[in-house]
């Protein structure tokens, strides 16, 4: 990653096969996937192997607005790492850890150049707050 990144984190009370799951399950990243109550993601595809895709629909509720995330993923370690280049190109990695009882969840991402990089933090970390809140819930 050789542009400006931003790093964003979580601890998730949740040990981290169920962590991984909720994280690279279609049906999970839908629950999780928006950064406010007025945003959903209705549905995704994932092919969690090198070369293959990731996209997920986020909209708007009153569907005023809407985009496709997607990418293709460059790296795969099963329960440890995550590595994706989105269609513009930029490159975002997470990784997962077993720490004391908690999987804390890290993504770098590369910042795009139209919104700051402050709108994008919050946005990126709103979306890692549900997806914790969402993993604490899941057996």
């Amino acid at each position: 990653m050789s542009k400006l990144t931003v790093t964003i984190r979580s601890a998730v009370k949740a040990p981290i096969e169920t962590v991984w799951r909720a994280y690279t399950s279609p049906e999970h990243v839908t629950r999780w996937n928006f950064a406010s109550e007025d945003w959903h993601c209705p549905c995704a595809e994932i092919d969690l192997i090198v070369g293959g895709r990731h996209w997920a629909r986020m909209e708007a509720k009153d569907r005023s607005f809407g985009f496709d995330f997607e990418g293709v993923y460059e790296e795969v370690k099963p329960q440890e790492m995550i590595s994706l280049v989105l269609g513009d190109g930029r490159k975002v990695r997470t990784t997962f850890a077993d720490i004391e009882g908690a999987t804390i969840v890290e993504t770098v991402f590369e910042a795009e150049s139209e919104n700051p990089i402050e709108k994008q933090r919050d946005g990126w970390q709103a979306i890692l707050d549900n997806f914790k809140a969402h993993a604490e819930t899941i057996d």
